[in-house]
């Protein structure tokens, strides 16, 4: 079996795994590539022939893992690609949005080149292309072997991370003796709101482990639920808003349970959320139609009583909506995507509002180097936003409590499960992050462990 990382390794975007086995050739993700130089890295000429692919998996629908497959569809894969059901319902709804905006970039930079006299722009892949992706999504039950053939059979596991989330058990046999392969995806954080927890495997021989928060430890929930609660409650008395960039998908629904809760156990009072990201809206419907993700307390909840009936929530759908909501000066929750501020409306908002000592931005998910959200994180003072310097006066809390990923600890937890010594590539970190944990691991259980380089084959 030939094993070869293209993406998604010394960083944590852009997952792409190639597999080769038994005359069978496939990918275990096709994410995007986000942050600096993104376009040049999303338009370079793939390492692998789109028309030689036989299987596309995907873990869970986040761009980063999946938002590059309308572009391998546009040149020449007719495969399978699959994934959880409720993952296929999201792909589409997400795939759809990021078309759109690669439409909408590409129709305003061809504009501006046009004007300086430079060849126009194309988009990445456009809804066409997206169209002609859904017709070859194959949904898989969780817990279920599926074959493949050719000696190579399958299983999804909740990985626990976002809805539909699944880690990859993969057996195959290119010799007398069968081994398995497992990729994590992204690992969820126990008791995260409305999904189950994470299960793991028991046994493997080659273990594709993330390694997001390999260096660090998560405050509990509790804690950082306190933490926003203070959060929002010194911006009211100081009189401004609360602006949370937050991922549309995972995030932006737990942010609403939270606040449901807060608001059902009298700890605020008559707030007003405004949701102002028709991708977080739709995402969130999918949700609701999703209860067999649900662990044990989201399903009490969903079933007693309607997921909005404690905040006053306010879904924001046209453009002059969410600029509307610039003139409302104090009082309110804005949640906007993108969770790292490199794109959709709360970029707008930021602009508008950053430079406002009275106002908050708090930020909740893992924000990437090179993006505007980490720039903001690190403490800059001066910030470019739409082509505008604007100061950052606003308090910034982060937060990170509320990620969806597991941290240093529940990741090694994730590793004290396996029966045998599996050697283990750990990938979807930060360089520094990755090495870090990689040495973790190999110190901790004596594992052989690899750090892999971008086009870099192993033969397993």
């Amino acid at each position: 079996m030939k094993l070869k990382f293209l993406g998604g390794v010394r960083t944590v975007t852009g997952s792409c795994f190639y597999m080769e086995c038994n005359k069978l050739k496939f990918l275990i993700e096709c994410g995007i590539y986000q942050g600096e130089g993104a376009e040049e890295v999303n338009k370079a000429a793939f390492d692998f022939d789109p028309e030689e692919i036989d299987y596309i998996f995907i873990t869970h629908a986040h761009l980063d893992h999946s938002g590059v497959l309308p572009r391998v569809v546009k040149e020449g894969f007719r495969g399978r690609i699959i994934t959880t059901s409720a993952t296929r319902d999201l792909l589409e709804l997400m795939l759809y949005d990021s078309a759109h905006i690669q439409e909408s970039d590409a129709e305003w930079l061809t504009r501006k080149a046009l004007r300086a006299g430079k060849p126009p722009v194309f988009p990445l892949y456009t809804t066409d292309d997206v169209r002609d992706v859904i017709p070859l999504i194959d949904v898989k039950k969780y817990g279920e072997i599926f074959h493949l053939g050719n000696g190579i059979k399958y299983r999804f596991l909740d990985a626990g991370h976002i809805l539909g989330s699944g880690t990859i058990e993969l057996w195959f046999q290119d010799n007398p003796k069968e081994k398995k392969i497992v990729f994590s995806g992204d690992i969820g954080k126990k008791g995260n709101p409305i999904v189950r927890d994470p299960l793991t495997p028991v046994k493997a021989d080659f273990i594709v482990m993330e390694s997001t928060y390999g260096n660090r430890l998560h405050k509990p929930l509790k804690e950082s639920i306190d933490e926003l609660l203070d959060a929002i409650k010194i911006t009211f008395k100081k009189g401004g808003n609360v602006f949370i960039p937050s991922f549309a998908v995972g995030r932006t629904q737990d942010l609403l349970y939270i606040l449901n809760s807060l608001v059902r156990g009298k700890r605020l009072y008559n707030i007003n959320v405004y949701l102002d990201s028709p991708l977080a809206e739709e995402a969130t419907k999918i949700y609701l139609a999703h209860p067999e993700c649900f662990d044990e307390e989201a399903t009490k909840r969903f079933t007693a009583e309607d997921f909005d009936d404690s905040i006053r929530l306010h879904f924001v759908q046209s453009v002059q909506e969410s600029m509307a909501i610039n003139k409302i000066k104090s009082g309110i929750i804005v949640i906007a995507g993108s969770g790292m501020c490199d794109g959709g409306r709360i970029k707008h908002h930021l602009k508008h509002n950053l430079w406002r000592p009275e106002c908050s931005v708090i930020f909740v998910g893992f924000q990437g180097r090179g993006t505007l959200g980490r720039k903001i994180v690190d403490r800059a003072k001066v910030v470019n936003i739409l082509g505008e310097e604007i100061a950052v006066r606003a308090s910034i809390y982060t937060i990170n409590g509320f990620s969806a990923h597991a941290d240093q600890a529940e990741l090694i937890e994730w590793l004290t499960f396996f029966k045998d010594s599996p050697d283990v590539f750990i990938v979807h970190g930060e360089e520094e992050v990755s090495i870090l944990f990689s040495e973790i691991v190999n110190e901790r259980f004596g594992l052989k462990t690899y750090v892999p380089e971008k086009g870099q084959v192993y033969e397993i």
